[in-house]
């Protein structure tokens, strides 16, 4: 079936979940999950393979071992693509992020010294400074409080340089069109403006 948008009632199901997130709740409304949430995700992927590439839906079950909070669902359904790019829906609506969400430390050190460069540093700040202009905010889960050993602490890119990994993420504000299939084209040039920098991070990482 064709991409048609998620109806309000995806939206109703996670405001549920998040008030009662329990084996109870999530059996009575296994349903609209299936039909409401992750249908339309679902169709919105295959839609979107021909030029993103193919992208997996995240289980909806928590792992708590090692989790003082024991919710046992997620409160979104979220996806991932193999080339780069994630889209989440939540009782708040559409979200999508592209970027580096973690570096490990040899990608790391080459991200720093590309930040550090002139030429590609100043192409970086860039992109940062272009997505950041058409509300999509680039910052990372985890950063240095300074600068890093070694580079200057009056570096002109010295935020930059304090990140560990480095996300643009946007928060689509809630509007009709997430119910029609219009929330693709919104996704569609969401991925499409991050290109650039995916195709930074990929080169400097």
């Amino acid at each position: 079936m064709a991409f048609r948008g998620w109806p309000a009632e995806a939206l109703d199901f996670y405001d549920g979940l998040e008030a009662d997130n329990s084996k109870t709740y999530w059996t009575a409304h296994k349903a609209v999950y299936d039909d409401k949430v992750r249908a339309p995700m679902t169709e919105l992927l295959a839609e979107l393979e021909p030029e993103f590439g193919p992208a997996k839906i995240f289980r909806p079950y928590r792992d708590v071992r090692f989790s003082a909070d024991k919710s046992p669902y997620k409160t979104s359904c979220a996806a991932s693509f193999e080339r780069g790019g994630y889209i989440q829906l939540t009782a708040a609506g559409l979200a999508a992020g592209a970027g580096a969400y973690m570096m490990d430390p040899p990608q790391l050190a080459k991200f720093r010294q590309a930040v550090a460069d002139d030429a590609s540093g100043e192409r970086l700040a860039a992109i940062v400074a272009d997505l950041a202009a058409h509300g999509t905010s680039v910052t990372s889960r985890e950063q240095l409080k300074s600068v890093p050993r070694g580079y200057p602490k009056d570096h002109p890119r010295g935020d930059l340089l304090r990140h560990k990994g480095l996300i643009a993420w946007h928060q689509f504000e809630l509007r009709p069109w997430l119910g029609t299939a219009k929330a693709k084209t919104h996704v569609v040039t969401f991925l499409r403006s991050c290109a650039p920098l995916q195709e930074w991070l990929a080169t400097h990482t």
